[in-house]
């Protein structure tokens, strides 16, 4: 059998734990998987003499990450820190070494991909990151490889199980915001700064990862148009509720026109649609592609075993790469299509107003909408006085066109308030 293959891990937190115990216990198997065995030479930690209850020796542990790095015998790095500084510096270190690369870190990927993508190229090292996205569901490797002989045109997903379980909360229950977010917090799907959910950063790195696979164009969280969950009410998602929608944290990646359009942001769904069953912390992407049609990937987005699930299955793939003296196919960006802005994307919007309860306003109302030329599907009038409410559904128009009708809606003087602005998505 040959030598062994010597992994270095950075990071021993929820993931890496995992990993280490997987590492050990299913190690006969993985053995038997890649032809020779899997040696864990060092742990990169903040703090090595914390008690652990780990099946290693406590002198793997150390706290020079670039050292171990760049130790001659480590064959693969694995990186579970997240965060930009230093897991790029270490990972390109690994990189321009020859070293194997498995992360998990959307942040970095998704930020300056580009930049760990050319390091493995130059070297003619691996560089996998299933982990990234979507946990423990198989999903990049299904876009990068059994889909690479089709054309995919839409990717449409929920990629963050914190807010998926806020609004899962939300329309069961008829919850705020701040309530839900209370229980996600005391069951440990929240952070304590749960910043990085809410506002759709973490959703908008993993969909900058999904479109630049998906449409082999590099994309950017920086590219991606975001929204997060703060600003959706209760009585917006009884107004989804009572239009047979549900209200979900979607990430949107389309390709049209020669061009490639992604965000995030929240929005209606019909509860037909398949993302719409998708409750608790579970993710679930959709893909839809010229031949295959559509595809659905579902499962536990994020925790520990998943994502070291995950993980381990990059170990495996690149570690057999390397007993063959070969590697994975590099970086595919060839299509290089520009990135539209928000403004060119076609989406119907769902506007709620608080009007004056007056003759005209209806007419005034329509008149603004006209004027930018959005179609209106449906409206629907309830209450009286100062309760009288308008709901609108428009039908799709470009976003700069809703946008330019809602800012002009909150100058009418028989406009009290633009109670809410969802978008809505699916048929």
């Amino acid at each position: 059998m040959p030598q062994s293959v010597k992994v270095a891990l950075l990071g021993c937190g929820t993931v890496g734990s995992e990993v280490v115990r997987l590492l050990h216990e299913q190690e006969d198997d993985l053995t038997a998987r890649i032809g020779a065995p899997l040696e864990l030479v060092g742990i990169a930690v903040r703090r090595p003499g914390r008690t652990r209850d780990l099946p290693v020796p406590e002198s793997l542990f150390t706290t020079d990450a670039l050292g171990l790095v760049k130790r001659d015998d480590v064959d693969v790095v694995v990186e579970v820190v997240g965060g930009i500084e230093p897991a790029r510096t270490w990972l390109l270190e690994a990189l321009h070494g020859g070293k194997s690369v498995v992360t998990a870190n959307k942040a970095l990927l998704g930020e300056d991909g580009a930049t760990l993508h050319k390091a493995a190229a130059d070297a003619g090292a691996d560089l996998y990151y299933e982990a990234s996205v979507a946990g423990a569901i198989p999903l990049l490797r299904p876009l990068r490889d059994s889909l690479h002989g089709d054309r995919i045109t839409r990717v449409t997903g929920i990629v963050n199980g914190t807010t998926n379980f806020i609004l899962s909360s939300m329309d069961a229950t008829g919850a705020g915001f701040a309530e839900a977010l209370e229980e996600a917090t005391a069951l440990g799907y929240a952070e304590a700064d749960p910043t990085a959910d809410v506002e759709g950063f973490d959703a908008a790195a993993k969909a900058a990862i999904l479109a630049s696979m998906a449409f082999h164009t590099r994309v950017t969280a920086a590219d991606v148009y975001r929204e997060g969950i703060t600003e959706v009410t209760a009585a917006d998602v009884a107004s989804a509720k009572a239009m047979g929608c549900t209200i979900k944290l979607l990430c949107i990646a389309t390709k049209q026109d020669g061009a490639v359009s992604v965000r995030v942001h929240p929005a209606m769904i019909p509860r037909t649609h398949p993302l719409a069953g998708v409750g608790d912390a579970f993710n679930a992407v959709f893909v839809e592609a010229e031949a295959a049609g559509q595809l659905m990937f579902y499962g536990r987005g994020a925790g520990g075993a998943p994502t070291a699930s995950a993980v381990l299955g990059d170990i495996v793939a690149v570690s057999r790469n390397r007993l063959a003296g070969t590697h994975a196919a590099s970086e595919s960006a060839y299509a290089d299509l520009p990135v539209a802005p928000i403004g060119d994307v076609l989406t119907r919007y769902h506007i709620s107003l608080d009007v004056a309860d007056k003759a005209g306003v209806l007419a005034a109302v329509a008149g603004v909408f006209a004027k930018h030329g959005v179609s209106i599907a449906t409206v629907n009038q309830s209450g009286r006085g100062n309760q009288a409410v308008l709901v609108i559904v428009t039908h799709a128009a470009p976003d700069r066109a809703l946008a330019a009708t809602v800012a002009e809606l909150r100058a009418l003087d028989i406009v009290r308030a633009v109670a809410s602005v969802l978008r809505v998505e699916g048929e």
